[in-house]
């Protein structure tokens, strides 16, 4: 992400409007990456709204209660998927923001530590204009828990800490991918289906760190936490519109 010169480089910005489908768009990221590896398809930030998901980590379907897990995710209205990258599941739905950012990069390897630290600080400066209390780091008792997971603190109680953005990264030879799902409105759904889902796979964690921005934020909504993840974003790279078609999904 450290670039020589004096310009900022261009990223391109494509804002999907409907979901695919939940296969479909997570499907879809992974497509953008080999095109971008193939150099067909530049930095690309792909924003979205997903369809209720629970996106399950490859170690997930190891475990005995898996298929009960997954039925647990139907049960409360979510397609139950498997993710090419680690982690433990994580549940999102139409009040969250999926975040693709997609670069071609002949070094892609080299930098895929650091990522994680740049964009949880560029995804916790994005939530602070919105007024959340955020900061990057695991929270005790989280789900799909990561050392770089953005979490936001309530200002009425300190010692209540919410999980708020988790990440993930594919890297592959000539370029990554990386996901991020920041968690904005209605966080009541994600924390019931999580407490049935864990509860099959026989994982324990604390259903209180799962929560959205509007708990600690109250109004704060999906639009403005898009506005102004732009706007930080604004301060990495030149940004450009267009449109999802032009990207032939």
């Amino acid at each position: 992400m450290h670039h020589t010169g004096t310009g900022l480089r261009t990223l391109t910005v494509v804002r999907q409007d409907l979901s695919l489908g939940a296969g479909r768009d997570l499907e879809f990221g992974l497509e953008l990456l080999a095109r971008a590896r193939s150099g067909s398809v530049g930095p690309t930030l792909r924003l979205y709204r997903p369809a209720p998901t629970v996106a399950f980590g490859q170690r997930d379907t190891r475990l005995p209660g898996f298929d009960a897990a997954a039925q647990a995710c139907r049960d409360n209205g979510f397609e139950p998927l498997v993710r090419r990258a680690g982690g433990r599941a994580a549940a999102y739905h139409q009040g969250t923001l999926v975040v693709d950012h997609v670069e071609p990069d002949a070094d892609a390897v080299a930098g895929s530590k650091a990522r994680f630290g740049y964009f949880g600080e560029l995804f916790a400066r994005a939530l602070q204009r919105v007024g959340v209390q955020a900061a990057v780091g695991e929270i005790p008792g989280e789900y799909c828990p990561g050392e770089f997971s953005v979490h936001g603190t309530d200002p009425a109680d300190s010692s209540r800490q919410v999980k708020l953005v988790g990440t993930a990264q594919r890297v592959v030879s000539g370029g990554w991918l990386f996901s991020s799902v920041i968690v904005v409105e209605n966080s009541a759904p994600i924390r019931k289906v999580l407490t049935d889902t864990y509860a099959a796979l026989g994982l324990d964690w604390d259903p209180a760190t799962a929560g959205a921005a509007d708990d600690l934020v109250p109004g704060v909504d999906v639009a403005a936490v898009e506005q102004a993840l732009l706007e930080t974003y604004a301060g990495h790279a030149t940004l450009e519109t267009a449109s999802f078609s032009s990207l032939g999904a």
